[in-house]
């Protein structure tokens, strides 16, 4: 491993086969506000806009914030914010240098300074990947002001610990200072994620008005539906967690060092709905598509994408598989992920104009790329807040055109027989989930108890006529992984069981 580490003044050392920002990165200055700076936003936003800069767009550079952790300013802040993405296909990896983080700043350790950067008046995008967990929802969908963070966010806005305390508090001081509102852009898998975060925020800060209706000015939940806009957009690539080994090859490849390079696949999409009042890059040029209506195509990603995702990932770990591309080449899991996308694919829009016979091909290409080693236990995180949108709203749609969603709610008992395998047949803390500390003796229950908690935990199809159809079937699955495992429940669904 080299002594030197990537930075500005190592850039020019670098082989010629490494692309490199060939722009001034000094006279690059901050316009977006990023939320959440992990590998992904790495991998996607922030990639689309070093194009952007090295077009010559130069107001557009990125403050990054990590909301929790300061592990990637740790990281990055030595090497002046520039990092490697690596680009792997199945035959080759191309090495790019990114450069479009300016600065990083981490909340809990200077909150003032992150207020400070959301309310520069050269600030004018906010974008969020910060998960779908952080969105702090209720069962119902709703925001749950019962939360810790929500709870201390109301009552210390100057010293906020959530995104909605941070947006909310840049919102009234951008007002009161007569600065225009930034666009607030979601990057999350969430359902219509703009106009999910429009909503949650508004209701966060009705609940500010009403601590401030006798002493300020208690109309900030007005402004914010009214005057702030939020575009829905869908993102999509796949960036597994860098290893020890990434960092060792990259460094081989680069010459100096990279504390945390990127990994991830040549496909990339980004689709946002085009209301940028304060302006927005020309993302269009370089392979962003903008639209009037994000939905359709969020739908599909999150359907087929996700929702096939998950699959992979509870029926790999519960078959011994560790990577996505292992787990795609057992023949029983290829024919039910094909047997899901038949289920789901009927609940899109059928006039939108989407190819979903040229997407699942693009998906099984991708998913059989042997040189990303995309781990099931990455995917398997925070199932409570993901399958919702990825496979139960798919499962009500086909309820309601009286349809069987056999095997999308085979991915919800693979989920719960994942969550009772860890500590078992699993390592105790393979993945996680918001909802962990509740699971505790699931596993001893029957399984149509166990089913029913986990529905109520996670609030799935709460309030749904056929509610008791969803249980009842993912009960029939969950007694047959707990029996035989994934052979006898595929089996079940006329699925052979024969490995590779």
């Amino acid at each position: 491993m080299t002594n030197r580490r990537l930075s500005n003044s190592t850039l020019k050392a670098l082989p010629a086969s490494v692309a490199v920002p060939r722009y001034d990165r000094g006279a690059i200055a901050p316009g977006i506000v990023h939320l959440g700076v992990g590998a992904f936003h790495r991998a996607h936003q922030a990639a689309y806009v070093d194009d952007c800069l090295a077009a010559g767009e130069t107001g557009w550079g990125i403050v990054g914030v990590s909301l929790r952790s300061p592990d990637t300013r740790d990281a990055l802040a030595p090497q002046d914010g520039l990092y490697t993405l690596a680009i792997r296909s199945s035959v080759e990896e191309e090495l790019r240098v990114v450069g479009s983080i300016l600065s990083l700043l981490v909340a809990p350790e200077d909150p003032a300074a992150v207020l400070a950067a959301l309310t520069d008046p050269l600030t004018r995008i906010v974008t969020l990947t910060i998960t779908e967990k952080a969105y702090l929802r209720a069962a119902g969908g709703g925001l749950d002001n019962t939360h810790p963070d929500i709870v201390h966010d109301l009552a210390n806005p100057q010293m906020p610990r959530t995104a909605h305390g941070f947006l909310t508090e840049a919102l009234s001081r951008r007002r009161a200072t007569g600065i225009q509102p930034f666009t607030v852009l979601c990057c999350d898998n969430l359902p219509a994620n703009g106009a999910t975060l429009h909503r949650l925020l508004v209701e966060f800060a009705a609940l500010r008005d009403a601590r401030l209706a006798t002493s300020g000015d208690a109309r900030l939940a007005a402004h914010i539906a009214d005057g702030v806009a939020f575009p829905s957009s869908m993102v999509d690539r796949i960036v597994p967690a860098t290893t020890d080994a990434d960092r060792a090859r990259i460094a081989v490849e680069l010459g100096v060092e990279d504390a945390w390079p990127v990994m991830t696949e040549p496909f990339c999409q980004w689709v946002v709905e085009d209301d940028f009042p304060a302006g927005r890059p020309a993302w269009e040029k370089f392979g962003v598509t903008m639209v009037g209506d994000v939905g359709p195509f969020e739908d599909m990603k999150l359907r087929l994408l996700n929702g096939s995702h998950s699959a992979i990932a509870y029926l790999g770990l519960l078959s011994g598989y560790d990577t996505v591309d292992r787990a795609f080449a057992d023949p029983a899991i290829r024919q039910f992920v094909d047997g899901l996308w038949a289920e789901a694919i009927p609940t899109l829009p059928p006039d939108a104009g989407l190819d979903t016979a040229g997407y699942t091909a693009q998906l099984a290409e991708r998913y059989s790329n042997t040189a990303l080693a995309h781990r099931t236990a990455q995917i398997a995180n925070d199932g409570s807040q993901k399958l919702p949108q990825r496979i139960v709203a798919s499962a009500v749609e086909r309820l309601s055109a009286g349809d069987p969603p056999a095997h999308l709610m085979l991915v919800v008992a693979a989920w719960i027989a994942a969550c009772e395998a860890r500590g078992k047949t699993l390592p105790e803390a393979h993945f996680t989930d918001p909802i962990d500390t509740r699971l505790t003796a699931l596993g001893s229950r029957p399984a149509d108890e166990a089913v029913t908690a986990m529905f109520d935990l996670a609030g799935f199809a709460r309030d749904h006529s056929q509610r008791m159809t969803l249980i009842d079937l993912t009960t029939a699955h969950l007694e047959r992984l707990r029996r035989g495992g994934p052979a006898a429940a595929l089996a079940a669904l006329g699925i052979g069981s024969e490995k590779p």
